[in-house]
């Protein structure tokens, strides 16, 4: 069955199960991509090149720059993050739909991006933005402490950022409320099916 290339932007404060879900729907449908960054920290733990990150040198990172071969890019704690244009483009002229998983100020970059672009481009004709927002700030509150991960400065830190986060939710074009897993996920699943034409 032909469907429209999508091209997936996914926002969502920490602690509500964004994750999860891309993680959901790239096991479901085996014509959506993961974007994976590029960064310029070094990798931690178990992570790989080319799986979880795209690691690069700082100089390597900004030749990428000049060469303006990002979407978007931002400058964290001293080390880039980046979303490259050309894996975008690769997927969606194959016929397959890209997601990115990013938080507020990269969707509102990616945003601006693509509204510049002409009409006729693909990354244009497959845009959505999907923010997914908790119940409520005390079940956020719940999920973050039940973790067991964070201390409870950062837990708070979490909570404050996820306010401001939660700020933007109105500049997205939909919007899911993760109160329970199943249903979030139907909904999400719901909105690939008829923005893809699967309907």
């Amino acid at each position: 069955m032909k469907t429209k290339p999508l091209f997936i932007v996914l926002s969502a404060p920490s602690g509500c199960g964004k994750s999860t879900l891309i993680d959901m729907l790239l096991q479901e449908y085996s014509d959506i991509c993961y974007s994976i960054s590029c960064t310029t920290r070094d990798p931690r733990g178990e992570e790989e090149d080319g799986l979880d990150y795209h690691f690069k040198t700082k100089e390597r990172f900004e030749e990428l720059i000049k060469e303006d071969a990002f979407i978007e890019y931002a400058k964290v704690h001293d080390n880039y993050y980046g979303t490259l244009k050309a894996p975008i483009q690769e997927v969606l002229a194959e016929g397959n739909s890209m997601i990115l998983d990013i938080d507020v100020q990269g969707a509102a970059k990616v945003r601006e991006y693509v509204r510049n672009l002409p009409n006729t481009d693909p990354m244009k004709i497959g845009y959505v933005d999907i923010f997914i927002n908790p119940p409520s700030m005390e079940e956020l509150r719940r999920r973050l402490e039940g973790r067991g991960t964070d201390a409870p400065e950062v837990i708070e830190k979490r909570l404050a950022n996820a306010e401001g986060e939660m700020s933007h939710a109105a500049e997205y074009m939909y919007q899911v409320t993760n109160d329970d897993l199943a249903i979030a996920y139907k909904r999400l699943c719901d909105l690939v099916d008829a923005l893809s034409g699967r309907m």
